[in-house]
């Protein structure tokens, strides 16, 4: 069996803090006989200090793009626009299957190097379960957000931060009014990241999930002061908020946090905006009278990185353990042909092997 080399790379994205592999797991992936290389980055929450203490190669900042060909690069969100052609297999969220903006070239930039998205978010068990997800912490940062709006206490720009700290502001203060919110998508991981931060503040939310959304009350939904959406659609639904709805002069609903942030996608059920917002300015206003305000931040758990990249290493350690033969694995790379097939761009079949 070839033995398997990770190249952890660096983040391009500044706020992106959170890494796929802490120093405690990347030991465990180095006794195992993992060669391990580790770039550099002046972001990420873990020094390179640390991975290089438990025998990790160290590399620059990008520079993956000269890694043996049978490497295997591992990060977490978009690739630079260069190289044009990917000759490796990748593992990170490639947001590349659901009609995402900029899917087809990315894919074709696999196709033409002869490389592989191995997508952390379709990396399932035989039951079609996520294996490393960073959902709690998505909803927990979401809802968190929502109620800082809410009360007048978000600041920006954003900044990385602890549990602790975060629960600190989220105390309940006496004389501040209380407030109604309302969680869809509510039994799942990220629906219960929600709805701790909720209580943590002092609010018990309505919880909505598949049941009370089939039909849908809309009065009720835009009663609310707050709504968190943590809803995870795989085939196109109604949308749970429309353009008609933000001008309804009843609508109560003053603050959007949209945790899924599938926005550009045939199944974004929030489609009352175009683009997300980012640290430096996290809150969009939609409508003025009466108002609504949107957050839409498609990194939150960044802005608790060593919780939750804890919480997705320990997760995915077993699974980078089991590279060379899991299951898991061989589906991902299968799910990447498919979605190439469907695109209409020639993938190379076989060459890789199981992944």
């Amino acid at each position: 069996m070839t033995e398997l080399h990770l190249w952890l790379r660096h983040e391009p994205r500044t706020t992106e803090r959170r890494t796929p592999v802490v120093p405690s797991d990347a030991r465990r992936l180095v006794e195992n006989g993992v060669t391990l290389t580790v770039e550099e980055s002046p972001q990420r929450i873990f020094p390179i200090e640390e991975y290089e203490a438990i025998g990790a190669r160290v590399a620059p900042a990008d520079s993956w793009t000269s890694a043996p060909k049978g490497t295997v690069i591992l990060g977490l969100k978009e690739l630079p626009d260069k190289p044009t052609e990917l000759t490796h297999r990748h593992i990170f969220f490639g947001h590349a299957y659901k009609g995402q903006p900029g899917a087809s070239d990315l894919l074709s930039r696999f196709a033409a190097g002869g490389g592989a998205l191995l997508d952390l978010e379709y990396l399932v068990d035989d039951k079609g379960r996520r294996l490393a997800a960073f959902g709690f912490w998505a909803g927990y940062l979401g809802a968190a957000l929502a109620v800082l709006q809410h009360r007048g206490r978000l600041t920006a720009p954003l900044a990385p931060t602890s549990k602790e700290e975060l629960d600190e502001l989220l105390q309940p203060t006496a004389g501040v009014a209380e407030f109604s919110a309302l969680v869809i998508g509510a039994l799942g991981r990220s629906g219960r990241g929600a709805r701790v931060a909720f209580s943590t503040a002092g609010i018990e939310p309505t919880c909505w999930d598949m049941a009370e959304t089939q039909n849908l009350d809309r009065p009720a939904l835009l009663a609310h002061d707050i709504l968190v959406n943590c809803v995870l659609a795989t085939t196109p639904v109604p949308p749970l908020l429309r353009e008609a709805d933000l001008d309804d002069p009843t609508r109560r609903l003053r603050t959007v946090s949209d945790v899924t942030c599938d926005v550009g996608s045939p199944l974004n059920v929030l489609p009352v905006y175009d683009r997300t917002t980012e640290w430096d300015d996290p809150v969009r206003r939609l409508r003025e009278r009466p108002p609504l305000d949107l957050i839409a931040i498609d990194n939150l758990p960044s802005l608790l990185p060593r919780e939750s990249s804890t919480d997705f290493s320990a997760a995915l350690l077993p699974q980078l353990l089991d590279f060379e033969t899991g299951e898991a694995w061989g589906r991902a790379l299968d799910l990447f042909r498919t979605k190439c097939r469907e695109l209409g761009i020639a993938v190379a079949e076989g060459e890789l092997g199981h992944v």
